[in-house]
């Protein structure tokens, strides 16, 4: 499980991350080599769920859209400084409900 958790986690980081650069780059004003290496990190963020260890794509990329919910809520209070209501953290905490569900739910197949 601490795999998969830092897996998602590795992913999450990669998008925001490299999302965050390109955003910086067009919307900001930038260098653009923010927008180069956000590229290069995007391109990341695309490989690090191919390494899970389930073996469908959509229940991957519908328990990692819980986990990139999270992260964005979190990056929004710890880079632009946006500090989560309390909507924010319950929305979260449905998501990494909804998250444990589609990954470890027992199923017969």
């Amino acid at each position: 499980m601490f795999v998969t958790v830092l897996l998602f986690v590795l992913a999450g980081l990669a998008e925001i991350g490299g999302g965050y650069l390109v955003w910086l780059w067009l919307r900001e004003s930038k260098p653009i080599g923010y927008g180069i290496i956000g590229g290069i990190i995007l391109v990341l963020y695309g490989v690090i769920p191919t390494l899970q260890s389930f073996p469908s794509f959509g229940r991957v990329y519908a328990a990692y859209g819980g986990v990139f919910i999270v992260l964005a809520v979190l990056w929004g209070w710890l880079v632009d400084k946006k500090t989560p209501d309390l909507y924010d953290w319950i929305g979260a905490f449905i998501c990494i409900i909804g998250v444990s569900v589609i990954l470890w739910a027992p199923r017969s197949s």
